[in-house]
């Protein structure tokens, strides 16, 4: 199958002296995103060849905790939900979410 379209995501990061970082921006037109401020991002990749994830986690300094927290529990909830799309295994599936339900109790994030 010929490729018809490209894409890019593009992120930027602004570092202080020490390297860490103090500004992130990320674009994607197709999506409509241009140079949005964000304060933490996580990506992975998977390596065909090695078989493994290789990955690359950031947020700024003024991140604040409940907010990432709160960051990452929508991220297991939506890895949970990627995991039942992509493997169609509904029985861990439920397990994912029970933990993630766990995780916002115990860290109070249910309003």
């Amino acid at each position: 199958m010929a490729v018809k379209q490209t894409s890019k995501i593009e992120f930027r990061v602004s570092l202080d002296e020490n390297k860490v970082p103090e500004k992130l921006n990320w674009t994607a037109k197709e999506g409509g995103i241009n140079n949005q401020e964000t304060k933490a991002l996580m990506i992975s990749v998977w390596d065909p060849k090695k078989k493994e994830t290789l990955r690359m986690d950031l947020w700024t300094k003024d991140m604040p905790v409940d907010e990432m927290k709160q960051f990452f529990h929508e991220t297991l909830v939506s890895m949970t939900e990627t995991f039942e799309r992509a493997t169609n295994d509904t029985k861990m599936s439920a397990t994912m979410r029970d933990f993630c339900e766990y995780f916002a109790e115990k860290l109070e994030l249910k309003k």
